[in-house]
């Protein structure tokens, strides 16, 4: 119990502290004009108050992940809590905070734009299709689970293809009427309740008596029931993605940068969203510990599983709190995946409009884009499920990378201190590199040769950055 509450704690703290410091980095003006403000178009364009604008980013950037995620990183152990706490207050939350925040500051464009103005056009023309790539992956996976999960809770005739039909059509709602129709109504109140399921399933596990495992120096291992073929490093920082750390969240970041203010609500709404995520996640992870009865035991259940995670979450949410936690398990594992990939459309639909600078205010325009990336999300849900997670996983994490090395390009300009991004940049670097070397799905080259290539390449990116900056630096000095 102590770990976890002085996670908690650390947690709190660093948006209570750590954020105040990133804002003063920012120099965040609740007097400059928003794109909220100033292009005001009734479609993306539309101001809304801050509360609402956070629960919004936090349902976007959470679904699934600070749940499933949690669940499959806790076969690892306690050392799961640190990655979740560290990786919120130093990297996710501040990943966030700055997309979110360098979105604002130019007009709300899509993170591949904005990518582009600090990393040049080459890296802008590449993260595009990446980007658009990794928003269709989010929308299918976020579409695939909850289909099966819904054919098994009704009839027969009810079956996987009609609930993907029933999502689809959902989706292009969602994806095409104005943000405040459908998203800006439902999702505060799935927010609220996505947080208050998680408080909810805590309190019941302390009061019920069951036993949060400690992180001490016997502790400090790998648990998993397959250490070889998953370690600690790169496997755990994959896994543990919305939570820690993630790069789905930086394309989410634009859609709220749209509808701020104020400049001085950035705080509130990025790294606080971050934070409240990173809660949820250490919450699922501490609750997966020891429902089960400890570590080992949890990896006999997802094994005789086959790795189901929804599986979990609805025998702890039954087994804690009854009735009611049934229907939040269906909260949780239907309703929660499904409003994180209705907004990576959207973010999709957005992203090539500003690819092709395409006015996305007449319904005509949007149908033009939507039409074609919901044909190819179709097409992948044919694909098997655990394929197109694997590789949304990693793609997922690798775009947090490159939004962390424009962020210290940025802060490297301004004269800001960009070692706050710079130390994660090169940490996910590493991490990113080295697990597309590791993974089955990747290379699957031995542990010797993929560490080395790992910590390789991340020298040859540091040192790359370090030729970047005398070069604009001697530049300046010319000038």
């Amino acid at each position: 119990m102590i770990t976890f509450l002085t996670s908690l704690a650390i947690l709190l703290a660093g948006y209570i502290f750590y954020s105040r410091y990133l804002e003063r980095t920012m120099e965040a003006d609740p007097n400059r004009p928003t794109p909220a403000v100033s292009m005001s178009d009734g479609v993306d364009f539309v101001p809304m108050p801050w509360w609402r604008v956070l629960l919004i980013q936090f349902l976007n950037i959470a679904g699934l992940g600070p749940i499933f995620g949690a669940i499959a990183g806790a076969l690892w152990g306690p050392v799961a809590f640190v990655w979740i706490v560290l990786g919120t207050v130093f990297a996710g939350a501040v990943h966030d905070y700055f997309s979110g925040m360098l979105s604002v500051r130019h007009n709300g464009l899509s993170i591949t734009e904005v990518i582009g103005i600090y990393l040049g056009n080459i890296t802008k023309q590449l993260m595009r299709i990446f980007t658009i790539v990794l928003l269709v992956l989010v929308g299918v996976v976020f579409i695939s689970g909850p289909a099966g999960i819904l054919a098994s809770l009704t009839p027969a005739t009810l079956d996987f293809r009609f609930w993907v039909w029933v999502i689809f059509f959902y989706y292009i709602l969602a994806t095409l009427l104005p943000i405040d129709k459908i998203i800006g109504k439902i999702y505060p109140v799935f927010g609220f309740a996505l947080l208050f399921m998680a408080a909810s399933l805590i309190i019941a596990l302390i009061i019920k008596g069951y036993a949060i495992p400690e992180l001490t120096s016997e502790n400090w291992r790998n648990f998993h029931y397959d250490i070889e073929k998953f370690p600690i490093f790169p496997m755990l920082f994959i896994t543990i993605a919305c939570g820690a750390i993630s790069g789905f969240h930086a394309t989410q970041s634009p859609l709220m940068a749209r509808c701020m203010k104020n400049e001085k609500e950035g705080r509130k709404v990025f790294y606080g969203a971050m934070v409240i995520e990173g809660i949820v996640a250490l919450i699922w992870a501490a609750i997966s510990m020891s429902f089960f009865g400890g570590i080992r035991e949890l990896g006999e259940v997802m094994v005789a599983q086959k790795g189901n995670a929804a599986w979990v979450v609805n025998e702890i949410s039954n087994s804690l709190l009854g009735k009611f936690g049934a229907i939040l398990a269906i909260l949780g594992v239907v309703a929660a995946p499904i409003t994180s990939g209705d907004t990576a459309f959207r973010s999709a639909r957005l992203t090539v409009g500003d690819l092709l600078r395409f006015n996305q205010k007449p319904i005509r325009n949007r149908l033009i884009i939507t039409i074609p990336l919901f044909a190819v999300g179709f097409l992948l849900t044919k694909i098997n499920f655990d394929v197109v997670w694997r590789y949304f996983a990693w793609s997922n994490q690798t775009l947090a990378t490159v939004v962390l090395w424009t962020i210290t390009v940025y802060l490297f300009r301004k004269r800001k201190p960009y070692w706050i991004t710079l130390l994660p940049a090169l940490f996910m670097t590493a991490v990113v590199t080295t697990y597309i070397m590791l993974a089955p799905e990747g290379l699957a080259l031995s542990k010797p040769v993929s560490y080395a290539t790992g910590f390789a390449v991340t020298a040859l990116v540091f040192s790359t950055f370090l030729f970047y900056t005398r070069k604009f630096t001697k530049i300046k000095q010319h000038l």
